[in-house]
């Protein structure tokens, strides 16, 4: 962190006092690695995958803040003045463009040298989320609307689904730019960073091929959820994903026509299960799966660890997906 970094985040009102930070700042900076007195990187996450990545990778060598308390659903977050202030003093920022437009924003107005953005480092693609007998994955105009008029799924105004991390394969390949940008911000413990980085993609490749091997042999291809976050995973393991309703993982309603589609696609696609996930409401899952004669479960988006979760980190909660797929599609 340079004095002028450090002279950038604070009012004129305490320049006076600049000369004393900067040299506060240039003693930290001094350290063995990073802007704290412990010479650990200073790393700020947007939300837990980010954190996950950041933990994983930088183990020791860093200290980690997320942006996001547990609990919290990250595409709501919105940042306080001090929030705002401390990602300024970060040495680096990892965050995923598209999820939580309060963070975009800040980032873009942090001056911070070392920030990665998660969606940079991977193919994004548009998923569309309705019934329309086309292509469920990506049956969307470019518009985040597919050709029905049906909004799809839109956090990003270029119609892009955000939830790469889903995917063990694109999280793989964003763990591996996440290992560079920490090792450029901290070139003293480089050889750490890659050897850590090596072993979280080894990690991500196992969780695949169990995915792979798991959901081989299914009786369905097609699961409901109330929230359209699935379509990487849906893409890698040859599924389809209904979304109840799109992109609002908080809609607690459904249209009539919605409806029919739904009670039509269960019984064609044998679905016998909708799935609801941790951080939102399941009172609409459970209207609809009562409608439709069929059970509830929970598929998790990992959007947050919390004591509701089927793990207690990113790879434990999608082995429970996993099995929680495997049950409802028939896989053996």
């Amino acid at each position: 962190m340079s004095v002028m970094n450090v002279r950038r985040h604070i009012p004129t009102a305490v320049i006076a006092g600049a000369s004393v930070l900067g040299m506060l700042a240039l003693s930290a900076c001094s350290d063995s690695g990073g802007g704290r007195s412990d010479g650990k990187l200073n790393v700020t996450a947007s939300f837990y995958p980010m954190e996950f990545l950041a933990k994983e990778i930088g183990k020791d060598h860093v200290q980690v803040t997320d942006l996001t308390k547990p609990g919290t659903e990250p595409h709501d977050l919105e940042l306080s003045p001090r929030q705002i202030a401390s990602l300024g003093e970060s040495d680096a920022i990892l965050y995923l463009k598209g999820v939580q437009p309060a963070v975009d924003k800040a980032v873009q107005q942090s001056g911070v040298k070392h920030t990665v953005d998660a969606a940079s480092l991977t193919q994004l693609k548009k998923h569309g989320a309705e019934v329309d007998g086309h292509d469920h994955t990506t049956g969307d105009n470019g518009t985040g609307h597919d050709e029905h008029g049906h909004e799809g799924h839109d956090h990003e105004a270029d119609g892009n689904d955000p939830h790469i991390w889903l995917d063990p394969v694109k999280f793989a390949q964003v763990a591996k730019g996440v290992g560079k940008t920490l090792a450029e911000a901290d070139p003293a413990h480089q050889a750490d960073y890659a050897r850590n980085t090596d072993d979280l993609v080894k990690k991500l490749n196992d969780l695949n091929k169990k995915f792979e091997a798991g959901l081989k042999n299914k009786k369905s291809d097609t699961f409901i959820t109330t929230h359209a976050a699935f379509g990487y995973l849906a893409e890698r393991y040859g599924l389809t994903e209904e979304a109840i309703s799109g992109i609002d993982p908080e809609a607690s309603d459904v249209s009539g026509s919605r409806m029919k589609d739904l009670q039509k696609l269960a019984k064609d696609h044998h679905v016998n299960t909708v799935f609801f996930e941790t951080l939102t409401s399941p009172a609409m899952a459970k209207t609809l799966a009562k409608d439709l004669g069929v059970k509830t479960d929970v598929l998790d988006p990992i959007e947050g660890i919390t004591e509701k979760s089927q793990g207690k980190d990113y790879v434990q909660v999608m082995e429970s997906n996993l099995a929680a797929l495997q049950k409802a599609l028939g896989a053996k």
